[in-house]
């Protein structure tokens, strides 16, 4: 347990330190702007609604040891991610057609008019976030946390590295550098690491087991747990958006303090509990299978349990 938590912990952390960075080099070129990085969390807030729906079911399928050999469990992970790629795509397609409606709703008025083409470009990264979460829920399901934690190294690295030397106060060249390089380097570095994370399991993993192919099947076991954790995701991140709305319409003043205070939490308090959850949840995925393997008993006892 403690080894896979130091991974996700080091999974986590690295995110929520770049976003801390972005928001440092984008009040460099222009502060009244950093408001607009925070669209980027506003869009994977409703990405969420996906990523929490079938992924989160991996922990009573895919982490079932005990009813499922690991051909069908590595079967089940393939189905998960073709799924979530389709979705996450037809995701970045809607908010690049609602791009002028999203800005409406979560960019301050005086910033609005330049945040449209960020908003663009960084509606792809409900693409990428959705090929991310699968792979590194569906990992973290087989007992692979050194991937998400490949996935989010990667990613940091590569980001950290070209916004140095594209948009930092040190940049090379004699352009000026704009939020918008800003969201396609971010966009591009997401994408390589999902992608990277993507093939290093299937080579590494799928390809030496002769795992199953994604079928329909696959995706039917996991819509019926996955279904209650969409459900619940969607109610609450309805309400965190109609909440933030509500802030990001007082004035920008506020909108920029939600957005430090938002990246703040993550950091401080939501990256151990993130690292936590996942952890213990693979754990837990783990004994219920256990658990259903053994003979029938009416009434189980919390002491049985532990």
């Amino acid at each position: 347990y403690t080894g896979a938590f130091l991974f996700n912990t080091a999974a986590f952390i690295l995110p929520a330190l770049y976003s801390t960075l972005v928001k440092i080099w984008i009040a460099k070129i222009d502060s009244s702007l950093v408001v607009t990085t925070d669209v980027y969390t506003y869009i994977n807030t409703v990405a969420e609604v996906i990523n929490e729906g079938l992924p989160r079911a991996v922990w009573v399928t895919i982490a079932d040891t005990e009813a499922r050999s690991l051909k069908a469990r590595l079967g089940l992970a393939h189905s998960l991610m073709v799924f979530q790629a389709l979705l996450g795509l037809l995701m970045s397609v809607i908010f690049v057609a609602v791009a002028q409606q999203f800005a409406s709703a979560f960019v301050p008025r005086d910033v609005r008019a330049a945040s449209i083409t960020y908003i663009r470009v960084s509606a792809f990264s409900a693409l990428s976030s959705a090929i991310e979460v699968a792979v590194s829920n569906a990992t973290r399901a087989l007992d692979r946390p050194d991937i998400p934690l490949l996935i989010s190294s990667i990613k940091v690295a590569i980001n950290i590295a070209l916004d140095l030397l594209i948009i930092s106060t040190f940049h090379v060249g004699n352009w000026n550098p704009d939020i918008n390089i800003q969201a396609g380097i971010r966009l591009t570095c997401d994408m390589a690491a999902a992608i990277s994370g993507l093939l290093y399991f299937l080579f590494t993993v799928s390809f030496r087991r002769s795992a199953d192919a994604p079928t329909l099947q696959g995706f039917i076991v996991l819509l019926k747990p996955g279904s209650i954790t969409f459900v619940e995701s969607a109610l609450r991140n309805v309400l965190y958006l109609w909440l933030v709305s509500g802030v990001l319409s007082m004035s920008a003043d506020y909108a920029t303090a939600w957005g430090v205070f938002s990246t703040i939490r993550w950091g401080l308090i939501m990256v151990p509990v993130q690292a936590a959850e996942a952890t213990t949840l693979t754990f837990v995925g783990h004994a219920w299978g256990l658990l259903k393997q053994r003979p029938y008993s009416p009434r189980w006892s919390w002491a049985r349990l532990c």
